[in-house]
Protein backbone atom coordinates (compact mmCIF):
# COMPACT_ATOMS: atom_id res chain seq x y z
CA UNK A 1 0.00 0.00 0.00
CA UNK A 2 1.10 3.35 -0.89
CA UNK A 3 2.51 5.03 2.29
CA UNK A 4 1.27 8.62 1.23
CA UNK A 5 -2.57 7.56 0.56
CA UNK A 6 -4.63 8.39 3.05
CA UNK A 7 -7.80 5.51 3.11
CA UNK A 8 -8.30 3.12 6.26
CA UNK A 9 -10.87 0.88 5.98
CA UNK A 10 -13.90 0.90 7.94
CA UNK A 11 -14.23 -2.67 8.98
CA UNK A 12 -11.10 -2.89 10.64
CA UNK A 13 -10.79 -2.08 14.51
CA UNK A 14 -8.18 0.20 15.57
CA UNK A 15 -6.18 0.69 18.77
CA UNK A 16 -4.60 3.85 19.19
CA UNK A 17 -1.29 3.59 21.00
CA UNK A 18 -0.18 7.03 22.01
CA UNK A 19 3.59 7.24 24.02
CA UNK A 20 6.98 9.21 24.35
CA UNK A 21 9.42 10.13 20.88
CA UNK A 22 12.22 9.91 23.94
CA UNK A 23 12.16 6.37 24.83
CA UNK A 24 14.51 4.87 23.06
CA UNK A 25 15.12 1.09 21.67
CA UNK A 26 16.63 -1.52 24.54
CA UNK A 27 14.13 0.23 26.97
CA UNK A 28 11.55 -1.93 28.80
CA UNK A 29 9.31 0.73 27.81
CA UNK A 30 9.94 -0.06 24.19
CA UNK A 31 9.90 -3.30 24.49
CA UNK A 32 6.81 -3.69 26.49
CA UNK A 33 4.79 -1.57 23.37
CA UNK A 34 6.54 -3.39 20.56
CA UNK A 35 5.11 -6.64 21.88
CA UNK A 36 1.54 -5.30 22.65
CA UNK A 37 1.40 -4.46 19.25
CA UNK A 38 2.73 -7.56 17.87
CA UNK A 39 -0.62 -8.98 19.88
CA UNK A 40 -2.71 -6.55 18.85
CA UNK A 41 -1.11 -7.29 14.52
CA UNK A 42 -1.42 -11.07 15.83
CA UNK A 43 -5.31 -10.46 16.20
CA UNK A 44 -6.45 -9.08 13.19
CA UNK A 45 -6.40 -5.12 14.42
CA UNK A 46 -4.69 -2.21 12.75
CA UNK A 47 -2.60 0.28 15.27
CA UNK A 48 -3.15 3.84 14.95
CA UNK A 49 0.17 6.02 16.13
CA UNK A 50 1.45 9.86 16.10
CA UNK A 51 3.96 8.01 13.65
CA UNK A 52 7.17 9.12 15.31
CA UNK A 53 10.28 7.66 16.90
CA UNK A 54 10.12 6.11 20.19
CA UNK A 55 7.16 4.49 21.56
CA UNK A 56 5.41 5.24 18.43
CA UNK A 57 7.86 3.13 16.46
CA UNK A 58 8.01 0.48 18.73
CA UNK A 59 4.24 0.21 17.90
CA UNK A 60 4.79 0.41 14.55
CA UNK A 61 7.56 -2.14 14.46
CA UNK A 62 6.38 -4.69 16.44
CA UNK A 63 2.89 -4.44 14.35
CA UNK A 64 4.54 -5.36 11.32
CA UNK A 65 6.77 -8.40 13.06
CA UNK A 66 3.21 -9.60 14.44
CA UNK A 67 1.24 -9.88 11.15
CA UNK A 68 -0.25 -13.10 9.80
CA UNK A 69 -0.97 -11.50 6.77
CA UNK A 70 -1.28 -8.18 4.84
CA UNK A 71 -4.79 -7.60 5.71
CA UNK A 72 -3.66 -5.06 8.92
CA UNK A 73 -2.58 -1.66 8.62
CA UNK A 74 0.03 0.75 10.63
CA UNK A 75 -1.74 4.14 10.28
CA UNK A 76 0.33 7.22 11.42
CA UNK A 77 -0.92 10.43 12.14
CA UNK A 78 2.89 12.99 12.05
CA UNK A 79 3.41 15.84 13.23
CA UNK A 80 5.47 18.26 11.68
CA UNK A 81 8.02 19.21 14.70
CA UNK A 82 11.82 19.46 13.65
CA UNK A 83 12.48 17.71 17.26
CA UNK A 84 10.88 14.71 16.12
CA UNK A 85 12.83 13.88 12.61
CA UNK A 86 13.14 10.41 11.64
CA UNK A 87 12.85 7.05 13.43
CA UNK A 88 8.78 6.19 12.54
CA UNK A 89 9.56 2.65 11.86
CA UNK A 90 7.33 0.71 9.64
CA UNK A 91 3.78 2.63 8.49
CA UNK A 92 1.32 1.76 5.71
CA UNK A 93 -1.10 4.75 5.73
CA UNK A 94 0.45 7.80 6.76
CA UNK A 95 -0.80 11.78 6.59
CA UNK A 96 1.28 14.82 7.92
CA UNK A 97 -0.37 17.43 10.24
CA UNK A 98 0.69 21.33 11.07
CA UNK A 99 -1.48 21.17 14.24
CA UNK A 100 -2.11 19.01 17.44
CA UNK A 101 -5.92 19.82 17.16
CA UNK A 102 -6.85 18.49 13.78
CA UNK A 103 -4.23 15.78 14.07
CA UNK A 104 -6.01 14.56 17.36
CA UNK A 105 -9.13 14.57 15.88
CA UNK A 106 -8.49 12.64 13.51
CA UNK A 107 -6.82 10.29 16.07
CA UNK A 108 -10.47 9.86 17.56
CA UNK A 109 -12.08 9.87 13.99
CA UNK A 110 -10.06 6.63 13.41
CA UNK A 111 -9.58 4.52 16.96
CA UNK A 112 -11.34 1.73 18.28
CA UNK A 113 -9.85 2.17 21.99
CA UNK A 114 -6.95 3.81 23.20
CA UNK A 115 -3.85 2.61 25.13
CA UNK A 116 -1.76 5.30 26.89
CA UNK A 117 1.98 4.26 27.33
CA UNK A 118 4.51 6.22 29.36
CA UNK A 119 5.14 10.09 28.02
CA UNK A 120 5.61 13.25 28.56
CA UNK A 121 3.04 16.79 27.82
CA UNK A 122 2.39 15.12 24.50
CA UNK A 123 0.78 11.82 25.59
CA UNK A 124 -0.71 13.35 28.59
CA UNK A 125 -2.25 16.24 26.22
CA UNK A 126 -3.51 13.13 23.81
CA UNK A 127 -5.03 11.42 27.16
CA UNK A 128 -7.00 14.26 28.46
CA UNK A 129 -8.13 15.18 25.11
CA UNK A 130 -10.01 11.94 24.27
CA UNK A 131 -11.26 11.33 27.87
CA UNK A 132 -12.91 15.31 27.43
CA UNK A 133 -14.43 14.42 24.30
CA UNK A 134 -15.99 10.68 25.94
CA UNK A 135 -16.83 12.90 29.04
CA UNK A 136 -19.19 15.61 27.05
CA UNK A 137 -20.49 12.60 24.49
CA UNK A 138 -18.80 13.74 21.68
CA UNK A 139 -17.09 10.21 20.55
CA UNK A 140 -18.60 7.42 21.72
CA UNK A 141 -17.99 5.27 24.92
CA UNK A 142 -14.86 3.29 24.36
CA UNK A 143 -11.81 1.76 26.52
CA UNK A 144 -8.82 4.15 27.65
CA UNK A 145 -6.16 1.83 29.12
CA UNK A 146 -3.16 3.46 31.17
CA UNK A 147 -0.13 1.05 30.66
CA UNK A 148 2.30 0.79 33.47
CA UNK A 149 3.40 1.99 37.04
CA UNK A 150 3.28 5.76 35.50
CA UNK A 151 -0.32 6.36 35.84
CA UNK A 152 -0.78 4.87 38.84
CA UNK A 153 -0.02 8.27 41.10
CA UNK A 154 -1.50 10.36 38.11
CA UNK A 155 -4.91 8.21 38.99
CA UNK A 156 -4.80 8.56 42.63
CA UNK A 157 -4.02 12.55 42.31
CA UNK A 158 -7.53 12.79 39.66
CA UNK A 159 -9.31 10.63 43.01
CA UNK A 160 -7.81 12.83 45.57
CA UNK A 161 -8.45 15.86 44.11
CA UNK A 162 -10.36 16.68 40.96
CA UNK A 163 -13.44 14.04 42.12
CA UNK A 164 -12.72 14.21 46.16
CA UNK A 165 -13.60 17.87 45.40
CA UNK A 166 -16.69 17.23 43.49
CA UNK A 167 -14.77 19.11 40.13
CA UNK A 168 -16.02 15.79 37.72
CA UNK A 169 -18.62 13.41 38.72
CA UNK A 170 -17.58 9.29 39.47
CA UNK A 171 -19.09 8.38 36.18
CA UNK A 172 -15.92 10.70 34.51
CA UNK A 173 -13.84 7.52 35.74
CA UNK A 174 -15.53 4.44 34.09
CA UNK A 175 -13.55 5.11 30.84
CA UNK A 176 -10.05 4.68 32.72
CA UNK A 177 -8.37 1.35 32.46
CA UNK A 178 -5.19 0.75 34.15
CA UNK A 179 -3.07 -1.87 33.23
CA UNK A 180 -0.28 -3.28 34.64
CA UNK A 181 1.42 -5.33 31.24
CA UNK A 182 0.57 -6.34 27.81
CA UNK A 183 -1.34 -9.49 29.33
CA UNK A 184 -3.90 -7.14 30.95
CA UNK A 185 -4.40 -4.43 28.39
CA UNK A 186 -5.10 -7.54 25.62
CA UNK A 187 -7.66 -8.80 28.23
CA UNK A 188 -9.58 -5.58 27.50
CA UNK A 189 -8.78 -4.73 24.04
CA UNK A 190 -9.41 -8.39 22.90
CA UNK A 191 -13.36 -7.98 24.79
CA UNK A 192 -13.69 -4.72 23.02
CA UNK A 193 -12.61 -6.36 19.56
CA UNK A 194 -14.94 -8.89 20.01
CA UNK A 195 -17.80 -6.45 20.97
CA UNK A 196 -16.99 -4.83 17.31
CA UNK A 197 -17.08 -7.67 15.41
CA UNK A 198 -20.74 -8.37 16.41
CA UNK A 199 -22.41 -5.60 17.35
CA UNK A 200 -20.27 -3.15 14.64
CA UNK A 201 -18.56 -0.21 15.01
CA UNK A 202 -20.91 1.97 16.62
CA UNK A 203 -21.80 0.03 19.39
CA UNK A 204 -20.83 2.04 22.50
CA UNK A 205 -19.28 -0.16 24.99
CA UNK A 206 -20.74 -0.65 28.84
CA UNK A 207 -17.29 -0.04 30.80
CA UNK A 208 -18.39 -2.28 33.62
CA UNK A 209 -18.08 -5.18 31.11
CA UNK A 210 -14.04 -4.77 30.68
CA UNK A 211 -13.54 -4.30 34.16
CA UNK A 212 -10.49 -6.66 35.22
CA UNK A 213 -11.42 -9.41 37.65
CA UNK A 214 -9.37 -8.82 40.69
Amino acid sequence: MNSTEFHVDEDHFRVAIFGSARIEKGDPRYNQIYRLARMIAQEGMDVVTGGGPGLMAAANNGHKEGRKNNDVHSVGLQINLAMEQGGAGHLDIKKDFDRFSGRLDHFMALSNLVVVAPGGIGTILELMYTWQLEQVQHTCNSPIILLGKMWEPFIEWIQEWPLKHKLMSPEDMLPIFLAKNCTEAMKIIKKAHHDFKEKGPDFCWNFYKYKLEE
